[in-house]
């Protein structure tokens, strides 16, 4: 089993940034996939940043990329979401989450089955 444990949420104005941790422990090299996930009020949850921990390799949805970067340091089991440039529709629940995958279902959301608790955004 992994444990997630997303730090970081806060409230910050339109433009800001603010860069979200998450700490992974226990069973964690059953794990090669980390992601972040989000969902806003009475949306669908949505996966948006993609790391594969052994090769470094990102991939980003539209709606963040050129805006939001993940990245880990494998040897603290850490990894971090910095948000710049943060817009209203951004304020959601973020989720960090993990699996074992390829690179090609690494944003296949259904393979991520360990997941945080969650921390609030809220951009205004």
């Amino acid at each position: 089993h992994v444990q997630l444990v997303e730090s970081g949420g806060d409230s910050v104005q339109a433009g800001g940034s603010l860069r979200l941790s998450c700490a992974a422990s226990g069973n964690t090299d059953r794990t090669n996939c980390m992601a972040w996930f989000r969902q806003a009020p009475e949306k669908e949850r949505e996966g948006f940043a993609y790391i594969h921990t052994r090769q470094g390799s990102v991939e980003y949805a539209d709606s963040v990329k050129g805006r939001f970067t993940i990245s880990r340091d494998s040897e603290k089991n850490m990894v971090y979401l910095q948000m710049n440039s943060l817009k209203p529709e951004d304020t959601a629940v973020y989720y960090c989450a993990a699996a074992y995958c390829t690179w090609s279902t690494i944003t296949a959301n259904v393979v991520y089955t360990f997941w945080g608790q969650g921390t609030q955004v809220t951009v205004s």
